[in-house]
């Protein structure tokens, strides 16, 4: 079947896309939103997520006294990114610029015109690398959406549907783009397989059994199909053994759908568009095995505090500063380059209880509900709900009251990599002998002490230091992480109007991408490393500069 009716074709109905038809219908613009899916993953992958945004000096952020500004955070930005290709990272640049001038300037506003809000406490991730100049955040700016993922996706989805009964917006879903139609060298639409109906649950993987084809025109397209991280084979194909060591760990756990296969990647360069930065990934080095999975392999991350210590598969404490909550992928590059899979974070009851969050608005269910009660909980004694759920069923816990049933305990977990028990426990005591003063040449105790300056976490995210051998602070805890496949940091290279551009660096007239299928934009803004609540973001950015470039050029 054809369809020549709309004035945009987008393709991928997560949250890029959504901002792109949003912006689209704002201009009274018609527009097709085709997806693989069903309609029940409309928002995609955004709505899984804890709702971190990358502000700057925000009035969160200065309620607590945080002093940050545009050309701080673009020093850390440009310090994490480390752009260093002439040509794959021209674009990048321009749109890390352009994006921390936006977190520093209209985007709270922009958003909250929307009506979403953020929690008040402003979170601290991606704590860096050790130096000024270095990978991370110089200071707190993860600010967590009241109602998380899925009220960002929220207060995009009602006004498309607003839309879409005025007649603006067509759904498609079940349908699968196989190739882009491209005339006199512009995207002029598209052409796939029309997968048999599915009522599959969010998240859960569907069919992909054919029952037909389609064909859809229209006057441009933007590409929103997101990344590779639900992808094994792709994310093996692309895996910068050179950079992170490798190969790529053969066992991985996956933070994503599995509709986020990368598919539109190849399709979309095959048309001729300029793919850049491919190497560049980010995928987080504490993951769990969800104990209630809801996609194939599903993993759950862990967002640390800074006190748990960390061992590698042979329990050798990991190196400095590759601390929780640190330097995710030069730990990620450490672990590659042990040979093993897994690493473990020993802590106590104390610790569990006030510093581990998991990522996930399921995994939050009283900040996506907006329940302050529920909320309030967190600084009460004990493990909140989610937390203890792990602790009770999930497979990578062991939980003993002395060291020597602990570390048997993880034996039974890895029988293949024994850890010695006298090595776990040397680490250990070595650890524990720093605590006794107010100082210390341990540079983990000396960051957790940094952390505890501040006065939110000291409040609910950061434990007082104390010896982890201490039976008053226990029953101790082993939990076995693994690698967590999560993002796609490079991808189609766009111009600050999310225009696709060619090889040659010619404006790919009709064609647009944003989201991460664009490395969030210009191809990579993030470079080779992100300084975290700046994937939502960057969805928001390059799908409104791709709806509004559009709305101008088809006025």
């Amino acid at each position: 079947m054809s369809d020549t009716t709309a004035d945009v074709i987008v393709v991928g109905a997560g949250l890029a896309g959504l901002v792109a038809t949003y912006e689209l219908t704002r201009a009274g613009k018609r527009v097709v939103l085709v997806d693989q899916e069903n309609e029940a993953n409309l928002g995609g992958q955004a709505f899984w997520s804890l709702g971190g945004l990358f502000l700057v000096d925000s009035p969160e952020q200065r309620r607590m006294g945080i002093k940050d500004s545009y050309d701080l955070a673009l020093a850390d930005w440009l310090g994490s990114a480390g752009f260093d290709r002439e040509d794959e990272d021209h674009w990048p640049r321009k749109w890390a610029e352009a994006y921390v001038r936006f977190a520093a300037g209209e985007k709270r506003d922009y958003l909250y015109g929307l009506g979403m809000k953020v929690t008040p406490n402003v979170g601290w991730a991606e704590r860096g690398s050790g130096t000024a100049t270095g990978h991370g955040n110089s200071v707190p700016r993860f600010h967590i959406t009241w109602g998380t993922g899925p009220e960002v996706v929220r207060v995009f989805r009602e006004p498309v549907l607003a839309a879409a009964e005025r007649g603006l917006v067509d759904f498609k879903y079940r349908h699968q783009v196989d190739e882009l139609i491209v005339e006199d060298g512009a995207a002029v639409g598209v052409r796939g397989s029309l997968l048999e109906p599915s009522d599959a649950a969010r998240g859960v993987a569907s069919s992909r059994e054919s029952v037909g084809d389609f064909e859809l025109r229209a006057k441009a397209v933007i590409v929103t199909s997101g990344g590779i991280g639900g992808n094994h084979e792709l994310v093996r194909k692309n895996w910068p053994v050179d950079r992170m060591g490798g190969p790529a760990p053969e066992s991985m756990v996956t933070g994503v759908p599995a509709y986020v296969d990368g598919r539109m990647l190849e399709i979309t360069e095959g048309a001729g568009a300029s793919l850049v930065n491919r190497d560049r990934m980010w995928h987080y080095t504490e993951g769990l095995k969800n104990w209630d999975p809801i996609w194939p392999g599903h993993g759950i991350r862990i967002i640390p505090g800074p006190s748990s210590l960390w061992l590698d598969a042979e329990g050798k404490r990991l190196p400095a500063p590759l601390f929780p909550g640190h330097d995710t992928l030069a730990t990620l590059k450490h672990i590659t380059g042990t040979g093993h899979d897994h690493t473990w974070f020993i802590l106590t009851r104390a610790i569990v209880e006030k510093e581990f969050a998991l990522s996930g608005s399921e995994q939050n269910p009283d900040i996506t509900g907006k329940d302050l009660k529920l909320v309030l909980q967190r600084v009460k004694k004990g493990a909140p709900g989610p937390i203890q759920a792990f602790l009770d069923r999930g497979a990578d816990f062991v939980v003993q009251r002395n060291l020597k049933d602990l570390v048997a305990g993880m034996n039974e977990l890895t029988p293949s990599t024994p850890v010695s028990y006298e090595q776990v426990e040397r680490e250990i005591v070595a650890r524990d002998r720093e605590v006794g003063n107010g100082y210390s040449k341990d540079l983990q105790l000396m960051a957790v002490r940094n952390a505890r300056s501040y006065l939110p976490d000291r409040i609910t995210r950061v434990a007082k230091p104390h010896r982890l051998l201490d039976p008053a602070q226990g029953p101790l805890i082993a939990v076995r992480l693994h690698v967590l496949t999560r993002k796609t940091l490079g991808g189609l290279e766009t111009n600050l109007d999310s225009q696709v551009v060619r090889p040659d660096k010619s404006v790919f007239e009709g064609l647009y991408a944003a989201g991460e299928v664009a490395g969030f934009g210009g191809g990579g803004v993030h470079g080779y490393n992100a300084l975290e609540g700046t994937f939502l973001g960057g969805c928001i950015f390059s799908g409104r500069a791709a709806g509004r470039a559009l709305a101008r050029s088809l006025a």
